[in-house]
């Protein structure tokens, strides 16, 4: 987008040829309002309290962030043309940084979903143990190293700015945003895992879902699935398989569905759309499943633990039942699966 230099008795400050027409500012400050309030929605409406996790602080680091990106917009739309500390920000600059966001936020699947995996498949075992202040702050830390960096790579990296600059160039007037490759294809890659894990346990499944009932526990409901051991298996992790596939697609089967629809329909969804907090809860039950089957023969059976997602319940996977009552077959505190 053109710009030129214009003088100020304090300076210099920036402005530009081109503002941004009303209807694009304004649905732009819609599509944010909707988003941050979902966003705090997720947030406060979560069944439980949520294990401290990196994926944890990532979620609450997007809802800071997508306030932010509103408030800075939403004043910028109310006082439309001003200086600030040498810089005139115009209606431009509403599409300027839901730009910049969107960019940053195409970048960013790759590793945090990495760094929410590696956290999970080290600290899955330890069910019952509350996270250490350093792994704390280890959290914070990488959340803040993966901003930052992302955002140094969308203003510094050539490639990222040479995007910026030929989206303003097409369309100047339209604030054009691209959608996250990444995300796609994480998408492309959940559907099919999903897909030929059901296709694997698809008798299994189907038995397992006709034969389960729905019941209360512990003040939460849960699904009772019985428990009938296979001498044809000696191990545990292909009937653990089914369960979990049973309680993740029960609670975010939604998602599953919408997701297989927009790659259907090759919709493209801009990227700081599709980066939300229940985007993120979606993919951490996802990432706490495939930890859970990878590493149950560690998984310890605790009834103070298990918190780490807050919309599904995992430990009722690993607990057998009898099929007269509603008490865990195996009732000591810790049971240790062995597959």
């Amino acid at each position: 987008m053109a710009a030129r230099l214009c003088e100020n008795g304090s300076g210099q400050y920036h402005c530009t040829h081109t503002s941004l027409p009303l209807e694009i500012s304004y649905m732009l400050v819609l599509i944010m309002l909707g988003k941050v309030f979902l966003d705090f929605f997720m947030l406060q409406i979560k069944p439980k309290p949520m294990k401290v996790s990196f994926m944890g602080y990532f979620c609450i680091s997007v809802a800071l962030l997508d306030f932010t990106l509103l408030l800075s917009i939403c004043f910028i739309f109310c006082f439309e043309d001003f200086a600030l500390w040498g810089v005139r920000f115009t209606g431009y600059h509403i599409c300027l940084f839901t730009q910049i966001t969107s960019l940053t936020y195409g970048i960013l699947p790759y590793p945090v979903y990495l760094v929410a995996a590696l956290d999970y498949f080290t600290t899955v075992p330890q069910t019952s143990q509350s996270p250490k202040r350093g792994r704390k702050l280890l959290y914070v830390f990488a959340v803040a190293v993966i901003w930052i960096s992302g955002f140094f790579c969308t203003l510094e990296v050539p490639a990222v700015s040479e995007e910026l600059e030929m989206q303003n160039s097409i369309s100047p007037s339209q604030c054009p945003v691209s959608g996250s490759l990444q995300s796609y294809w994480v998408s492309c890659a959940m559907v099919l895992l999903l897909a030929t894990a059901l296709l694997a346990r698809w008798k299994e499944v189907t038995t397992m879902l006709l034969s389960a009932r729905l019941l209360s526990l512990s003040s939460q409901r849960v699904l009772m699935f019985p428990y009938v051991p296979d001498n044809k298996t000696p191990c545990f992790k292909w009937q653990l398989l089914s369960r979990l596939l049973l309680c993740f697609l029960g609670t975010w089967a939604p998602f599953v569905v919408l997701q297989v629809v927009v790659l259907l329909l090759g919709v493209q969804i801009p990227a700081y759309v599709e980066m939300n907090v229940p985007w993120l809860y979606f993919i951490n039950s996802f990432l706490l499943a495939a930890a859970y089957w990878c590493r149950c023969r560690d998984v310890e059976l605790a009834e103070e633990g298990w918190s780490t997602d807050p919309f599904v319940s995992w430990k009722f996977c690993f607990m057998p039942f009898n099929n007269e009552s509603t008490e865990p077959a195996d009732k000591p505190g810790t049971v240790i699966v062995v597959c």
